[in-house]
């Protein structure tokens, strides 16, 4: 990756929960301008951590960061608030969804404007937001509680588009879903990549569907990356293959345990 067009640089940071936890143990990675990085590995691995560390959303757990460095746009942003963060542009679509149950789908994505004062290009970008979501357009008025699993997630980017953001960081967004609505999100997520511009860090179980659309991908375990590489070079590696898309056999009950696996040393750096 050429380091000209690095938007988000995560140097070496380690986090830690109630001050004794030790969860993210020298993460470094980096993400080019207009490109989709995924950030791949299994349940606990440090991906929600690490999407967390970015957006500064963990001190509502007690997680803090405690060394090394998190730059956007080359500026240090590991101290700002997550309303100081989505001013600048970086928007996160949490685990989970989270959309406000009681409020319709057009008023969930109405708070994702809140801090813009723009009405008028708010307007256009909910309908923006329709044109890529026509399923949002006909459930407007439809409470978000009575709405599909994929329709909420196609509600919770909606609403991160409406803060008008240059970076998405997006957690899961596949979890829960049938793979049909799977390959819908993630092929509108391709859209607003190419058409929008819009940069996308993926945090995502499903190693196979992050691999098909991203540029680039990291895999965690137990808190450290220990591989990265263009998307295809991984999803045609023979271990990447093994241990996370399902292909092969073998006894090997951890990614570090492949022969040919050779720990990065970044986080030592």
């Amino acid at each position: 990756m050429s380091a000209n067009n690095i938007v988000l640089n995560v140097n070496g940071i380690e986090v830690i929960y109630n001050h004794v936890i030790l969860v993210l143990k020298g993460v470094s990675l980096q993400v080019p301008e207009g490109s989709i990085v995924s950030l791949l590995g299994g349940n606990g691995a440090g991906k929600t951590t690490t999407l967390r560390a970015i957006s500064n959303l963990l001190q509502g757990e007690r997680g803090e960061v405690t060394k090394g460095s998190i730059e956007f746009r080359g500026e240090r942003i590991e101290r700002l608030t997550p309303a100081d963060l989505v001013q600048r542009g970086v928007v996160q679509v949490m685990e989970g969804r989270h959309c406000f149950a009681h409020l319709t789908i057009e008023e969930n994505l109405m708070t994702g404007s809140y801090t813009r004062s723009d009405k008028g290009e708010v307007a256009a970008n909910l309908e923006k937001v329709y044109n890529y979501f026509p399923r949002l357009k006909t459930r407007r008025t439809s409470q978000a509680a009575y709405t599909s699993g994929g329709e909420q997630q196609m509600c919770a980017i909606g609403r991160a588009l409406m803060a008008n953001p240059n970076m998405v960081l997006l957690d899961e967004p596949s979890m829960g879903l049938a793979p049909q609505i799977v390959e819908e999100v993630f092929n509108i997520v391709k859209d607003l990549n190419e058409k929008e511009k819009v940069t996308f860090l993926i945090a995502e179980q499903n190693t196979n569907m992050a691999l098909k659309y991203a540029d680039y991908g990291y895999i965690m375990e137990s808190g450290r990356i220990v591989m990265d590489g263009a998307a295809q070079d991984l999803a045609n590696n023979e271990d990447v293959k093994e241990f996370y898309l399902g292909v092969g056999g073998g006894e090997r009950k951890s990614f570090k345990d492949a022969k040919s696996y050779k720990r990065r040393k970044r986080w030592l750096a």
